[in-house]
Parts: structure tokens; sequence; C-alpha cells
């Protein structure tokens, strides 16, 4: 039997709660959920992939099924490589749906095998992005309730853009 193995694709700078949350409630869909932190080296991050991938291995440390792993270039690519069939995404908002369903149209013509699952926020997460994150850390705010439990809050206060 094929195994069935997601890919949750994002720049996840920083990983909240509502990345989280999507990965935990798809657990029972799939044999594998590998997170691929997606990067660009010409393009500057807030936080290094380094950390990113720290902590999400932090988060994940009890969770067998789930693999971080990163990746520069298409995720049809990368699900290629991994034998992934399936993409994993949230959506937020009505805006979301119409930016998401364009991309897995493209990935699906692009590799037909592919096959991507929405799965809708929770409610209380609908507000939280990494942006509105960043934007906290970056100019001292708390944080701490848009961000995964397991993480060490110092370690985002050490950081700088």
């Amino acid at each position: 039997m094929t195994k069935r193995i997601a890919i949750f694709p994002g720049s996840f700078d920083p990983f909240t709660i509502g990345h989280e949350s999507i990965v935990r409630r798809a657990l029972p869909m799939f044999d594998k959920i590998i997170i691929m932190i997606g990067f660009n080296s010409n393009k500057q991050s807030f936080f290094p992939l380094e950390k990113r991938l720290k902590w999400i291995n932090q988060i994940f440390e009890d969770e067998p099924k789930v693999e971080i792993q990163s990746h520069e270039g298409l995720t049809v690519d990368f699900c290629k490589q991994v034998n992934a069939n399936y993409i994993l995404r949230g959506l937020r908002t009505s805006a979301d749906f119409e930016y998401e369903r364009a991309i897995a149209q493209v990935n699906k013509k692009m590799h037909p095998e592919l096959e991507t699952v929405f799965l809708l926020t929770m409610p209380e997460h609908t507000p939280v992005n990494s942006s509105i994150v960043r934007d906290i850390i970056l100019h001292g705010g708390d944080a701490s309730m848009f961000l995964p439990q397991k993480l060490n809050m110092d370690e985002f206060k050490k950081d700088e853009a």
C-alpha cells in the first residue's frame, strides 16, 4: 500500500499556533507529514532558517509522523523527491482560498498525481498570521499567545531583524 505523505509548505517565519493546529488536525489523515520550510537564498528572512528548523523540530519532537525539511525551489519538485502525493494547506479567509486554489490548480497541472488538501483554520486562529506575529516581535511586544507553547519565548526576544 502506498504511504499517504503530505507536504505542508511555507516560510514559517515564524511558525504560529495556526500552523501547529493545521498539522495536528491533519495527522489522522496521513501516514507522514513533512513540514517543508521553503526558502529563497536571494531573500532575507526575519528568523534564520536554522532557527526555524530547530523550533519546528522542538514543537513536534514527540510526533513520529512529522518530519521537518527545507527546500529551495518548486514545491512540486520537492513532492516528487519525497514521493508525496498531497499538499496540505490551511485556509483562514476567502482571499486565502482564491490564492491557494490557483496554486493548487497549477501544481495539479505540473504534477497530475498531486492533490491539495485544504483545512479551515480554527476560528480563534483566523487573525493569526506570521507577518503580524513578526511585527509584534520586531516591536518588542509579547507574541507568546500566537506561538506554540513548546517554544521558549526568550529566544524570540534575542533575535533582531
